[in-house]
């Protein structure tokens, strides 16, 4: 242990200087935050506009792609360097990546636009759980939770809601130029207050070839649920030679993983007993939640008939019930011994409540819509924080930048391949190809009966993706939550 972090356990920080600190993270974390729900609903117009409905879903999966690659990189550059020059050189890949989107010429450019931003956007929500890690104690974490609220319902309401009007009254381009103010205050405010935060510097080295071949195995899996049942048929040679690849290459990892000296993924830590639980639960929620987040707008467009800025505001239930979930599970887990109950009656709540639509996808009306959308965010909201903060509290300090990294790294994971699969379900299942799907919102009167039933098998497909959460968070150990401050490493 060096000086800096004696003389940083010498002199805790007071609730005053973590507060100026979570202030300065909470405007880059609304950079991320907001940009996963703003896009949503401006995709059936971006598709319009360039005249390329059938690659419209990689606006969303080259984010989600470069982003999961980045987040286990990211954790490990933050234990070597301190969080303050990742999370800027973070923010500002996120910039470029909104101008390059903002200027597209064509699909292409945008979506390679996205990629570059998923580079920035995927290490921010990680950086900041980290800092929290580093900062404050599992026990006492809750106390804190009202300030990520703000941010987490402010993008979350605004998102949808902006992503439509933009689209529909002015031009979808302001959904990345507006990330530009934001993103330079966020940089100024947060470079700032890190400097106050307590050096907490660990030795890794950066398993680069991991990475690489873990991107490989997600880009040809996520080829695969894409072109599947669009552009070749399901048990077509490309689909399966890409599914054959895609094995090999994640074989491959695992290899590397058990091989190298200090693997992407450390086994250590995925052999901890309630990481090994905590980080599936934690992807199939999170997974399930960006997945219908940006396939909900197509149903409300294209079965219920509502407009860009209506299906934001549909929106608005599910994103509060997040939050709202989030916030109430972690004011609670700090307070009771048996923490993980409460996300175990979140998931059946959401469960239940995604049945319900599925079981009359077109006649349920549009406040029982609403109240489901409402029950399932709070029940999915109720798993984020449980199985995040079980996570960091069951590792040692050094390794709270990777262990967060992992969970991270999972929940991005889930999201890709998740968000791919509804999107294979729904072109599948509605008997239209890739472009047809899009070309069908935007015919006056066009029969929702095919969308409908699609959609009933989304959402059966979600449900039995938080059925998996649930068995997860069933086998999780429940480990006391430590008190007092986090700097006190635990033994390996």
């Amino acid at each position: 242990m060096d000086a800096r972090s004696s003389d940083a356990e010498a002199a805790p920080l007071d609730h005053a200087d973590i507060r100026t600190i979570i202030i300065g993270v909470m405007l880059a974390m609304f950079l991320s935050a907001l940009d996963q729900t703003i896009i949503a609903t401006a995709l059936p117009t971006i598709g319009a506009h360039f005249g390329d409905l059938e690659n419209l879903s990689w606006i969303v999966t080259a984010y989600l792609l470069t982003g999961t690659a980045v987040t286990p990189l990211v954790g490990k550059l933050a234990d070597i360097h301190g969080p303050r020059p990742v999370l800027r050189v973070a923010i500002a890949l996120f910039l470029v990546g909104s101008v390059a989107c903002a200027l597209a010429p064509s699909m292409l450019w945008l979506i390679a636009g996205r990629a570059v931003q998923g580079l920035g956007g995927g290490g921010l929500i990680a950086l900041a759980q980290t800092i929290v890690a580093l900062m404050i104690a599992p026990r006492e974490r809750g106390r804190y939770q009202g300030y990520f609220a703000a941010v987490f319902i402010t993008s979350s309401i605004a998102g949808p809601v902006l992503g439509g009007f933009f689209a529909e009254h002015l031009h979808w381009s302001l959904i990345f130029w507006i990330n530009l103010p934001i993103g330079l205050v966020a940089a100024a405010m947060s470079d700032r207050a890190l400097r106050r935060l307590p050096a907490h510097h660990h030795p890794h080295r950066l398993d680069l070839l991991g990475a690489l071949l873990m991107c490989a195995a997600t880009v040809a899996l996520l080829l695969a649920l894409s072109w599947g049942g669009a552009r070749f048929a399901w048990l077509s040679l490309p689909v399966l030679g890409l599914v054959g690849v895609s094995v090999l290459l994640w074989l491959a990892f695992v290899a590397r993983v058990a091989t190298a000296a200090e693997p992407l993924l450390p086994i250590s830590i995925m052999a901890n007993k309630v990481v090994r639980a905590g980080v599936p639960a934690a992807a199939f929620a999170m997974g399930t939640l960006v997945g219908l987040s940006i396939v909900l707008p197509l149903y409300l467009e294209g079965v219920m008939r509502l407009t860009a800025s209506e299906s934001g505001l549909a929106l608005i239930p599910l994103m509060s019930g997040v939050v709202i979930g989030a916030t109430g599970a972690g004011r609670i887990m700090g307070r009771v011994r048996h923490y993980k109950r409460v996300a175990l009656a979140g998931l059946l709540m959401a469960i239940g409540a995604l049945l319900v639509i599925a079981a009359e996808p077109l006649q349920v009306p549009l406040w029982g819509l609403a109240s489901c959308f409402a029950l399932a965010g709070i029940g999915l909201g109720t798993v984020l924080p449980i199985s995040t903060v079980a996570v960091q509290n069951a590792v040692a300090m050094p390794q709270i930048g990777v262990a967060t990294g992992l969970i991270n790294f999972f929940r991005s994971l889930g999201a890709a391949v998740l968000t791919a699969g509804f999107g294979a379900i729904v072109v599948g299942l509605s008997g239209m190809e890739g472009g047809r799907v899009m070309e069908h919102l935007m015919l006056a009167g066009a029969d929702p009966l095919p969308l409908a039933h699609a959609f009933r098998w989304v959402f059966v497909a979600a449900a039995l993706a938080l059925t998996l959460s649930l068995i997860a968070m069933l086998a999780m150990e429940e480990r006391p939550l430590r008190s007092g401050q986090p700097t006190a490493a635990l033994p390996e």
